[in-house]
C-alpha cells in the first residue's frame, strides 16, 4: 500500500487524526484541502495539500479546490491499462481512497436568524463532486463519509482492503448522504423562493434511520424509527423496554394532545384515542379526575402531560400499568420512581420542532398536508341557540373542543369542567360516537357538555345527548340541516356553539 493515496476533505473531524495515523501507518499517501490539511498537520502528520497535486491553488475564498482533473482523473479512472495509461500520459496518479463529509447545511439553515448569503456559502459543491466520483468507482475507490465507518474501514485495510460488498455498501452511504443533503437544500431553497407554497413541484423527503424496531402493528411486520436527516432527536429515552411501533403511534397522539392546554394537564391515551384527560392546579390533582373518565381502557396505556414530572404524579401513577410516560422533564425523585417500574417506557422531550407537512403513504403515491396547528378559541364561537351558555358551560366546552381535536372520527367528547367524562372515537355514525360516549359516561354525563369535531347530519345525535343530560354542546356548524338541529337544543334546553371549523382526524 506504499503508493496507494488517501484524499481527505471533511468538515466534520471527528476521529480524523486517529484514522489518518493509521493510513500512514500503513504506508498511505495523504492529500487534503484547506482546513483538512492544516489539521493534520497541526498533529504531526505528513500530508500533501490538494494544490501540490492539481499544480494550481484555492481559488475565490476556497470555492474550488478539489474540482480539477488531476484529482477526478485519479478518483474516476478505472484500473484498467487503458484507463491507468491515460492517466500516466497526463503525468497523473489514482486515488484509492475519498474520505469526505460536507458543509453542515442542515445545522446551518435550523438556525430562523440564518441569512441567505450564510446559507448559500454552506452549500458543499466539491465535496458532493468528490463523494459522488468516488461512489461511481467503488470497485477501485473506497469512499468514506462517515466517521463512524474509519475504524472497520482501517480493519479491512490491514487485512488487505475491504471486499466488494463492503465497498458497494459504502457507496449507497455516499450517494444517500448527498441524497439528503440535495435534499436539504431543495427544502429550504422552496421556503425561500416560494414560502407560502407548502407543495412544491417535487416533494424531497431525506430521512435517516433512528432504530429498527421489534415489528410493526402486528409481529408479522417489519418495521423502523426514522427522522428527518440532520435533525436531532425529539425524545430521549430514560428507561424502560425499547418503544415499539404501536408505542411511538401512540406517543405522537399523546404528546400532540398534552401541548393544547395552558394549564397542568394529564392525557391518557389507547390506541391512538383519549380515554381521559383532565387539567387541574398540579398534575398529581388531575391524573384521578383522568383515570376515572375511562379506568378500564387506562390499563396499558400512554400518559403525556404538559409539565414537569413531580414525585407526586408519580406516586399517583405507581398502581396502574402504563406503557409509556411522557414528560418535558422529570423531578430527580419521580424520575427514579418511575425507573423502579423496570419495563415502563420514559420518555423526555427534548425539542419542539417546527411541523414540517404532514404524511400519509397511500397505495401509489403519498398524500400530505398542513398540520392541523389550530384551535379556535371560543370567544370567537357564535351562539346558535336561544339559550347562552353560562361561563362554567363555555370553559368545559373549550376544553372538550380541543380534546375532541386530537380524537379520531367520528369523535364525540363529554367533559364537565376540566375532564373529560365519556369519550367516543372513530365510530361510523356519529350518533354511535354519542352513544358510546354517554355510555362510558353514565351518570357523570348529567349536567356535562359535548364537542363533536364534525357537524351533525340529523338532530338525532342532539336528542341521544340530552337523553344523557348533556347540557350544552360545541360543534363546527355547516349541515344542511343545521336549522333542525338548532331546533332541536332549543327544544331540549341545550345551548349550542359553532366554530366554523372542523377537525376530522382519520
Amino acid at each position: 500500500m506504499a503508493n496507494h493515496r488517501a484524499l481527505i476533505s471533511v468538515s466534520d473531524k471527528t476521529g480524523l487524526e486517529e484514522f489518518a495515523r493509521g493510513l500512514r501507518a500503513l504506508g498511505w499517501n495523504l492529500i487534503a484541502s484547506g482546513g483538512t490539511a492544516r489539521a493534520l498537520r497541526a498533529a504531526g502528520l505528513e500530508v500533501a495539500d490538494v494544490s501540490d497535486v492539481t499544480g494550481f491553488p484555492e481559488i475565490l475564498g476556497g470555492r474550488v479546490k478539489t474540482l480539477h482533473p488531476a484529482v477526478h482523473g485519479g478518483i474516476l479512472a478505472r484500473r484498467t491499462p487503458e484507463h491507468l495509461a491515460e492517466l500516466e500520459a497526463h503525468d497523473l496518479a489514482p486515488i484509492d481512497l475519498v474520505v469526505c463529509n460536507l458543509y453542515p447545511f442542515q445545522r446551518t439553515v435550523a438556525d430562523p436568524a440564518v441569512s441567505e448569503a450564510d446559507a448559500v456559502e454552506q452549500i458543499d459543491i466539491g465535496g458532493v463532486t468528490l463523494l459522488r466520483a468516488a461512489a461511481k468507482n467503488f470497485e477501485s475507490v473506497i469512499v468514506l463519509c462517515d466517521p463512524g465507518d474509519y475504524a472497520a474501514a482501517l480493519d479491512d485495510l490491514r487485512a488487505g482492503g475491504p471486499d466488494q460488498d463492503t465497498r458497494r455498501r459504502l457507496a449507497l452511504k455516499a450517494f444517500q448522504h448527498t441524497a439528503s443533503y440535495d435534499a436539504a437544500i431543495a427544502g429550504w431553497l422552496a421556503g425561500v423562493a416560494e414560502p407560502l407554497n407548502p407543495f412544491p413541484d417535487t416533494l424531497n423527503l431525506s430521512y435517516s434511520r433512528v432504530d429498527t424496531l421489534r415489528y410493526g402493528e402486528n409481529p408479522h411486520q417489519a418495521a423502523a424509527l426514522y427522522r428527518p436527516a440532520g435533525q436531532g432527536a425529539a425524545f430521549a429515552q430514560l428507561g424502560g423496554k425499547e418503544m415499539s411501533y404501536n408505542n411511538w403511534l401512540d406517543m405522537d397522539g399523546a404528546w400532540g394532545l398534552a401541548q393544547e392546554f395552558d394549564a397542568p394537564t394529564v392525557c391518557i391515551i389507547k390506541h391512538t384515542n383519549p380515554c381521559g384527560v383532565a387539567s387541574a392546579a398540579t398534575l398529581a390533582e388531575a391524573w384521578p379526575h383522568a383515570l376515572a373518565s375511562d379506568p378500564v381502557s387506562a390499563f396499558g396505556s400512554i400518559v403525556a402531560v404538559n409539565r414537569t414530572a413531580d414525585l407526586a404524579l408519580a406516586e399517583a401513577m405507581a398502581d396502574l400499568f402504563v406503557e409509556v410516560v411522557i414528560a418535558p422533564d422529570y423531578d430527580a425523585d419521580a424520575l427514579a420512581r418511575f425507573q423502579r417500574k423496570k419495563n415502563l417506557r420514559i420518555l423526555r422531550s427534548d425539542a419542539l420542532a417546527a411541523s414540517g407537512l404532514a404524511l400519509r403513504t397511500i397505495e401509489g403515491g403519498l398524500l400530505a398536508q398542513t398540520p392541523d396547528a389550530q384551535i379556535e378559541p371560543a370567544a370567537a364561537w357564535q351562539v346558535v341557540t336561544m339559550r347562552q351558555p353560562s361561563p362554567a358551560e363555555l370553559a368545559s366546552l373549550d376544553f372538550a373542543w380541543r380534546v375532541a381535536k386530537h380524537t379520531k372520527s367520528n369523535a364525540i367528547v363529554y367533559t364537565d369542567g376540566q375532564m373529560t367524562v365519556g369519550v367516543g372515537a372513530g365510530q361510523m355514525s356519529r350518533v354511535d360516537s354519542v352513544h358510546l360516549a354517554g355510555r362510558r359516561a353514565g351518570e357523570r354525563a348529567r349536567g356535562a357538555v359535548m364537542a363533536s369535531d364534525a357537524f351533525f347530519p340529523f338532530a338525532d345525535g342532539i336528542e341521544a345527548a340530552a337523553d344523557y343530560g348533556i347540557s350544552a354542546v360545541v360543534q363546527p356548524g355547516g349541515s344542511v340541516r343545521d336549522d333542525d338541529v338548532i331546533a332541536a337544543c332549543n327544544r331540549l334546553g341545550l345551548a349550542m356553539c359553532f366554530t366554523d371549523h372542523r377537525h376530522f382526524r382519520h
